[in-house]
């Protein structure tokens, strides 16, 4: 089989200052999985790896520049889902670690569970010796200057997440065969404390099963969670249909059934990839066969770049 690695880096509206540092930062974060996987690594790990590359980005809103609760503060969720024998671990709510995806893989590798919160989390990742940060390093002057923003009087919370950065995820098919998913986020911008999205849960915000493949999602997480995005599309797949179709009708279905828009990073047990996506744009990045695959628009302004990777 050959390796995979597909990456997003969320999907919404990337301003146009930030498009650069969005698209370097996906390209960056695939080359770091997929050289794992080239090396004979796991699946779990070259999306463990993408990802963390993600979180230590402050162009995206998972790690280090996730966005802030009402109250200003960091609350993170990440997800991770190995598909040879559906083992799954996750997080929610966490504050002061710096990669949540790592957290989210202890869950899956050293307990029963498929899911801690918020303090519950706190005590297991002091037991696994994480180290603890401080939140003022995960804030970043964008986060804190958007944050602030919506705090004004007369603000349109709508308009003030359209400079959102995104959720970020990937999959990954490895040498054997075997998929896995991982997602990150640092959730949406002044929302309520202890909220909790679809990134953390099992099904909406990705899921991975050998028999027939991995997706990863961002984009609405109330809408995502409603239509269980990730398995939904797996579903599709279970069908007959391509990649690529099952990815378009799940986003379809969670438009025209809860108007949520969304975008997905999907493969198949075959080697087949995609990135598809409602929203104006999400940066993504795909390797295999020693050849990179980039892109950020859709439509008409659709651009994809492939070079050879190093």
């Amino acid at each position: 089989m050959r390796p995979i690695v597909v990456v997003h880096g969320g999907a919404g509206h990337i301003p146009s200052e930030r498009a650069h540092g969005s698209m370097g930062g996906v390209c960056a974060a695939v080359k770091a999985g997929y050289s794992l996987l080239t090396a004979g690594g796991s699946s779990v790990d070259a999306v463990v790896e993408a990802v963390v590359n993600m979180e230590d980005n402050p162009h995206f809103n998972a790690g280090c520049g996730s966005v802030l609760t009402a109250g200003g503060q960091v609350e993170m969720d990440a997800l991770v889902m190995d598909g040879r024998d559906l083992s799954s671990g996750a997080v929610s709510a966490v504050s002061n670690i710096t990669n949540p995806v790592k957290l989210a893989r202890l869950v899956m590798e050293k307990t029963s569970h498929v899911c801690l919160t918020a303090g519950g989390a706190a005590v297991f990742a002091r037991q696994m010796g994480i180290q603890e940060v401080s939140t003022e390093s995960l804030i970043t002057e964008y986060s804190r200057a958007r944050w602030k923003r919506n705090q004004e009087p007369g603000a349109n919370p709508v308009e003030c997440q359209m400079g959102k950065m995104g959720t970020v995820g990937a999959v990954a098919v490895d040498s054997e065969g075997n998929v896995a998913c991982a997602t990150s986020t640092g959730g949406i911008l002044n929302k309520m404390e202890g909220r909790v999205g679809d990134t953390p849960c099992i099904g909406s915000g990705g899921y991975a099963d050998n028999s027939v493949g991995a997706v990863s999602t961002t984009g609405h997480g109330e809408a995502i969670l409603k239509v269980v995005l990730a398995r939904h599309i797996l579903f599709h797949m279970e069908q007959g249909r391509s990649v690529e179709e099952a990815s378009d009708l799940g986003l379809s279905h969670m438009r025209s059934r809860v108007k949520g828009l969304g975008g997905v990073v999907t493969v198949d047990a075959k080697g087949e990839w995609s990135a598809r996506f409602s929203s104006n744009q999400m940066a993504w990045a795909a390797a295999c066969d020693q050849t990179l695959h980039w892109g950020l628009y859709k439509g008409e302004h659709f651009t994809e770049a492939i070079v050879q990777t190093l």
